[in-house]
């Protein structure tokens, strides 16, 4: 794992975990947080032994959002809105299926972060919150649209126009987050289940899969297209063994590194 830094960055068994490394303040997010988050990302989908990438918090937040004191320099004028080399929330175009382990406070800008994500867990308890509107702001980072595609007009509409938090038991049943387990359960839940992904799926699918759900309007002859994964996936069902799928380089698949 890499130490002292804002995002530490652990790899193994395909799995790379990014946690968000802020725990004083809830793991809120700074610009040079974001700026190790940016390196580490593409360290993750550069690295073909990476099938998989866990985003979380340390301590007992998994991000109040953005730090309070950028916030008020921006609300008294004395900062702009900064001005990013790539959206905030581009996980959501990475070509490796990513899943968010909700350990704590998720808020505004950290909401956004765990919606661009493929899969949430989140732990018991766990409090959700797009405050937007209380700081007068719009919807910011994406979540006008990754709300209520998750969850549907009318749960994103009262979301965002509230400002309310939820459990993540009340967000498990309008469909934004997928799984609510123990919090002490929280990290092996979704490192189960991630490994499941990078052991048993091609990569090249996955990053077909995501591709596909991300057109608005996708062909359907391409859906029915052979990749050079389906060969070892009809081989390793045939010989009841788990398959051997080479991993993805990211540039391969289209991503831009960042800077």
């Amino acid at each position: 794992m890499t130490a002292g830094g804002l995002v530490l960055l652990d790899v193994g068994d395909g799995v790379a975990t990014l946690t968000l490394n802020r725990p004083e303040s809830l793991n809120a997010w700074t610009p040079e947080m974001e700026e190790s988050w940016n390196d580490n990302l593409d360290r993750c989908i550069a690295d073909p032994g990476v099938r998989v990438i866990v985003v979380t918090g340390a301590g007992r937040g998994f991000c109040a959002g953005a730090d309070a004191a950028a916030l008020g320099r921006r609300a008294r004028g004395d900062e702009s809105r900064p001005q990013r080399s790539r959206p905030l929330t581009a996980i959501v175009d990475a070509p490796k299926p990513t899943v968010a382990a909700i350990n704590g406070p998720c808020v505004g800008l950290g909401l956004a972060l765990a919606l661009s994500c493929d899969v949430r867990f989140a732990a018991a308890g766990a409090t959700l919150a797009a405050p937007f509107a209380r700081r007068g702001l719009l919807a910011e980072f994406r979540t006008s649209w990754l709300l209520p595609a998750l969850v549907g007009r009318a749960n994103a509409l009262d979301l965002l126009l509230s400002g309310r938090t939820v459990l993540a038991e009340e967000a498990a049943s309008m469909g934004l987050v997928n799984w609510v387990v123990p919090a002490a359960e929280l990290a092996g839940a979704t490192a189960a289940y991630a490994a499941g992904i990078a052991a048993n799926c091609s990569p090249e699918a996955l990053a077909g899969i995501k591709a596909q759900l991300r057109a608005p309007d996708p062909d359907q002859s391409e859906a029915v297209a052979r990749l050079d994964d389906f060969p070892e996936g009809m081989a390793s069902l045939r010989d009841r063994r788990l398959p051997e799928f080479p991993g993805l380089d990211g540039a391969k698949a289209g991503w831009t590194l960042h800077g």
